[in-house]
């Protein structure tokens, strides 16, 4: 069983979003708080899993609060819902120890997808995130580009596939689907990916298949 706790300031959203989860037989919404104080309070009788923390304007106080969150809490995974997707806030957020964030056009699926990679302990991006994440590089004129390796020779086939596939957007299920493997599967290669070219996290990954050219951006 997947505890999880929401925090949003809106009751009408967090009776929108428990009405989305209640039919998941696997997933529990333990508790839902207003503010990280109240989540962090709650959790010392209630231990969750997943925070789903919801923000809807920019704000300094919010990395803040996912600092204090993870430090107090390592174990929870933070799973940000973000209405203000802009490429400072969700690179904050990242530094400050989420490992999932979701954009405002999220649906249901997506937001099940989210969950259950958190779970089982990777990192999730919406493809939205991934875009402006991609954008924020790109546009970055401190890139030494006589830096870039060619350490995709180390991969295999079948990880060069997965690669390629994530870095141009697909979520862990599309890529499972369209290479006929189980999405676990799809998981342990992104992790071993990560090993032998030796990076921290998956938009780091993103990045490396923009420096090799394993992908074309349009």
């Amino acid at each position: 069983m997947i505890r999880m706790a929401l925090v949003d300031e809106h009751p009408v959203v967090c009776d929108a979003i428990k009405a989305l989860l209640a039919d998941v037989e696997d997933i529990e919404l333990t508790y839902t708080a207003h503010t990280v104080e109240d989540m962090i309070r709650k959790n010392n009788e209630e231990h969750v899993h997943i925070g789903l923390l919801v923000y809807y304007r920019p704000d300094l106080k919010d990395t803040e609060d996912v600092k204090m969150l993870t430090q107090r809490f390592p174990k929870i995974k933070v799973l940000i819902l973000s209405m203000y997707n802009d490429e400072t806030f969700i690179l904050r957020m990242i530094k400050a120890g989420a490992k999932g964030h979701l954009a405002r056009d999220t649906n249901r699926s997506e937001m099940l997808e989210a969950i259950y990679t958190l779970r089982n302990g990777f990192e999730y991006y919406a493809k939205t995130i991934t875009n402006i994440l991609l954008a924020s590089y790109l546009s970055d004129k401190d890139i030494d580009h006589s830096e870039k390796e060619n350490r995709q020779k180390d991969l295999s086939d079948r990880e060069m596939e997965v690669l390629k596939l994530f870095a141009e957007g697909l979520s862990n299920r599309c890529i499972a689907e369209k290479l006929f493997i189980s999405v676990r599967t799809v998981e342990t290669h992104k992790t071993n990916i990560m090993k032998k070219i030796n990076l921290k996290t998956t938009v780091d990954l993103v990045k490396f298949a923009i420096k090799n050219n394993i992908i074309e951006l349009e």
